[in-house]
């Protein structure tokens, strides 16, 4: 039996614990593909499967697992509301969710943000960058496929009619404004550092600073404020 491919990354240092990673997917070949490339890693496990929302809940609420893969369209139970009772306002604790989309069919993955997700990957993104999702995920940080960034958040987040206030109401400085706008394009700290002519090392300080001022968690809570108070172009 041939052994599954290791893919590049950043595990974890030698004796550490593995990062315990639930998978939530209704269809099965998808989700037996994510569990073996996710057990295929030194640093990973996979503590649990389903497929469906509320199996994933409950699996998530026993297991207590690191990160949870989740899907959107699922059968009993979606994975926006799935996401929201795992991860959303009020959750005594929460569990991070790492939402995986088809761009062409999940109309809900800004919800699924608003919903307490700590970020988003396309079902056809390479393995290396799932990998690096729910590594990043696990460490508390949030990510953003640039791309999905841009595209679809952008086309179902301005659905939204902006009610929550105008830029002249949100207490940032004019260069935090401009740093958080960058950073609901989907751009990454490098890629704003070169759009500013700035250093990496100040678009950090700037990132802080907007999330300690808005009240914000993550740059996945940045990107929903900056559509809801029509800080988008």
């Amino acid at each position: 039996m041939s052994t599954p491919p290791r893919f590049p990354g950043a595990p974890a240092a030698p004796g550490a614990a593995p990062t315990r990673v639930v998978v939530c997917d209704d269809q099965a070949l998808i989700r037996m593909g994510l569990v073996t490339i996710i057990d295929a890693q030194p640093d990973m496990e996979v503590a649990g499967e389903c497929g469906d929302g509320q199996a994933g809940v409950e699996l998530a609420q026993k297991l207590k697992p690191d990160v949870v893969v989740m899907d959107i369209r699922m059968p009993v139970l979606d994975g926006l509301e799935a996401t929201r009772l795992l991860a959303g306002a009020g959750v005594a604790h929460p569990v991070k969710v790492l939402v995986v989309t088809t761009f062409n069919l999940d109309e809900y993955v800004y919800e699924a943000l608003r919903a307490g997700a700590s970020g988003f990957l396309l079902k056809d993104a390479p393995p290396d960058r799932l990998l690096h999702g729910i590594r990043t995920v696990a460490m508390g940080a949030a990510l953003l496929d640039p791309d999905v960034t841009r595209q679809l958040v952008g086309r179902y987040a301005a659905r939204i009619r902006p009610t929550e206030g105008t830029p002249q109401d949100i207490p940032l400085t004019p260069r935090e404004l401009e740093v958080l706008r960058l950073i609901a394009d989907g751009l990454s700290n490098s890629e704003i550092a070169a759009a500013l002519v700035i250093s990496q090392e100040t678009v950090k300080t700037f990132v802080s600073r907007i999330l300690t001022k808005l009240n914000l968690r993550d740059r996945v809570q940045a990107v929903v404020y900056a559509f809801r108070h029509g800080l988008t172009t």
